[in-house]
């Protein structure tokens, strides 16, 4: 029987006050899970922590945290460890901004470097030692498609995800022996405030309307229309659940069909 319960496990979900990262928190906390959601607006955690399911009996928490603020990130780190320890542990930052890669400062690839993979880097050292004491470990990373295919206009964002992803594939070869899985999610343009900038961002640059922009990008995807944040949360959980337990090192994609790769 597929076996999704995560009941009596604890997650972790950075980037939990919206988008891709608050549906991921939702399906956890519906799966079992008891989940702290971190991120740097306290008034937006409190608000997807009061929505979370606790049918189970779970004690939701939040954990006020900004990536490029390395005391920040200590603070709500430690603050997380004396709840217990974290078992699944659900890597996701925003995206840098867009533009062409020529135009990129060199201090915009150093500070996205810094806010996904050196961010990652530190909430993994912090959680996989209670991972490796409880038996149980589950790291699932949202990236991009722009790992398997660069998307036009995001210069900065296709270099990092890279990077991203490798540092992923490298992490799972180390952990696999301890049980610990890590693998990533590619969401394709899923409807968020994300997806939203970059459009308007496209529009501005193409003079035409948000409207054509986004028909444009739909045309993209055979299926026709944009991901749901739920459609993404949907996988991250199932990688996170003991059915997912020989399922390391795999970037998945998720994106209605859109990369033009296999």
């Amino acid at each position: 029987m597929l076996n999704l319960d995560l009941s009596g496990k604890r997650a972790l979900v950075c980037g939990g006050s919206k988008g891709i990262g608050r549906a991921c928190a939702v399906e956890l906390a519906d799966l079992g899970a008891e989940v702290t959601v971190l991120a740097r607006d306290a008034a937006a955690l409190e608000a997807v922590r009061g929505s979370l399911s606790a049918r189970f009996g779970q004690r939701h928490a939040i954990a006020v945290a900004d990536a490029s603020d390395a005391n920040s990130v200590g603070a709500a780190i430690r603050g997380v460890l004396e709840r217990g320890p974290v078992h699944i542990l659900l890597n996701n930052t925003g995206g840098p901004p867009g533009g062409a890669i020529l135009d990129a400062a060199p201090a915009a690839f150093a500070e996205a470097f810094r806010n996904h993979v050196l961010f990652g880097q530190t909430m993994v050292q912090a959680f996989t030692p209670g991972m490796k004491d409880a038996g149980y470990g589950r790291i699932v990373n949202i990236v991009s498609t722009s790992v398997r295919q660069p998307i036009p206009g995001l210069g900065v964002s296709n270099t990092i995800r890279g990077a991203v992803a490798s540092w992923a594939k490298t992490l799972s070869m180390e952990l696999a022996r301890f049980g610990i899985t890590v693998n990533s999610i590619l969401p394709g343009f899923t409807d968020t405030e994300r997806l939203a900038s970059l459009t308007a961002a496209r529009a501005r640059g193409a003079n035409k309307t948000e409207a054509e922009v986004a028909d444009e990008m739909r045309a993209t995807i055979p299926m026709g229309r944009f991901g749901e944040p739920s459609e993404i949360a949907a996988a991250a959980a199932f990688l996170a659940s003991p059915a997912a337990s020989y399922i390391t090192g795999v970037s998945l994609i998720v994106d209605g069909g859109r990369t033009g790769t296999i």
